[in-house]
């Protein structure tokens, strides 16, 4: 495994680093990243960013916009937030593994005495308050898993910030983003810098042997600098254009939210756009399967079955979409 430690603060850059290790570093080699993104917000793939945010809030701090490759769920970055990565070959862990990947957290944390759980679908907490959440994105056989590590950040701005959802947390009995998070800091009994708490992250990583390190080139620099342009400096990957549609269907899953905008013509799907935060790749595949059919439970009934639902979002079952339809 090799190890690359972001020398820079901007999100734009750091996502197109990600991008660029996953795609066009040798694909023998794993990769472990280390990174720091300055006032920001990333949104998951298929969110609608516009919802996910205050608008307001947003632009009066100052804050950093940017959407990532993989699912999930909206999350501040500050300085006092560390960034994890890991890519690796998808073969060598099942679909979603998120604890797999977690583990080296978990043990870092037990070294100064913190006992941290893995909980819900994507989740690490220390006594119920959850200080990392974690993503994956795969393709062409690789697997890209990033996770975020709230050590001293402001937890205020994580309220004012993000947008809160009510249907969301309402089960948990939670009445704020901010009551359900927690710094790492939080639970130390002892003082630790975060750089401290770096190098112990890399030492358990690297149980196995020395770290062996990555130094971009003047030519990776280059490319990165091409996928930041391209890509994750733009409004259209950040936010794109609101989706056109004359019918909505909201619900919230134990594999996360999904929105269906949907442009019925004579009760006919001519197209539909799919958010949320859940995770999986083949939300084109979904859209693919609806288009063009009858909005006509009988119809839908015997056209989406569990197995033509297989690899488009991880968890979704033909009673759940046919549910979030008709409901």
């Amino acid at each position: 495994m090799r190890y690359i430690d972001s020398p820079m603060t901007d999100p734009t850059w750091n996502l197109a680093l990600e991008e660029y290790v996953f795609d066009h570093l040798p694909k023998d080699e794993d990769y472990f990243m280390l990174w720091q993104n300055d006032n920001t917000v990333v949104v998951g793939k298929y969110q609608n960013t516009d919802a996910e945010i205050d608008a307001q809030a947003v632009a009066e701090q100052k804050v950093t916009v940017v959407r990532r490759l993989s699912g999930g769920g909206a999350v501040f970055h500050d300085m006092g937030n560390l960034n994890f990565t890991f890519i690796t070959d998808a073969n060598t862990v099942s679909d979603f593994d998120f604890l797999h990947f977690t583990k080296p957290v978990l043990g870092t944390l037990a070294r100064f005495g913190i006992t941290a759980e893995f909980n819900g679908r994507n989740d690490l907490t220390i006594n119920g308050y959850k200080f990392s959440g974690n993503a994956q994105y795969t393709r062409d056989g690789r697997v890209m898993h990033h996770g975020t590590l709230l050590f001293s950040s402001d937890l205020s701005r994580v309220q004012s910030i993000l947008a809160f959802k009510p249907e969301k947390y309402k089960q948990k009995g939670v009445k704020s983003v901010r009551s359900r998070v927690g710094n790492i800091s939080d639970a130390l009994t002892a003082p630790l810098s975060l750089d401290e708490f770096k190098i112990a992250l890399l030492e358990e990583v690297f149980s196995e042997g020395d770290v062996q390190t990555y130094t971009l080139t003047d030519s990776d620099r280059r490319a990165i600098a091409d996928i930041q342009a391209e890509r994750y400096a733009t409004w259209e990957w950040n936010y794109g254009a609101s989706p056109g549609y004359n019918a909505t269907r909201s619900g919230q899953f134990d594999f996360g939210g999904i929105t269906l905008y949907l442009n019925l013509v004579d009760s006919i799907i001519r197209d539909i756009h799919i958010c949320g935060d859940f995770f999986g790749d083949g939300v084109d595949t979904l859209c693919h399967l609806l288009v063009d059919l009858p909005l006509d439970k009988k119809i839908l009934e015997s056209r989406l079955t569990d197995d033509s639902l297989k690899g488009t979002i991880n968890g979704l079952t033909s009673k759940d979409l046919l549910n979030l339809l008709f409901h």
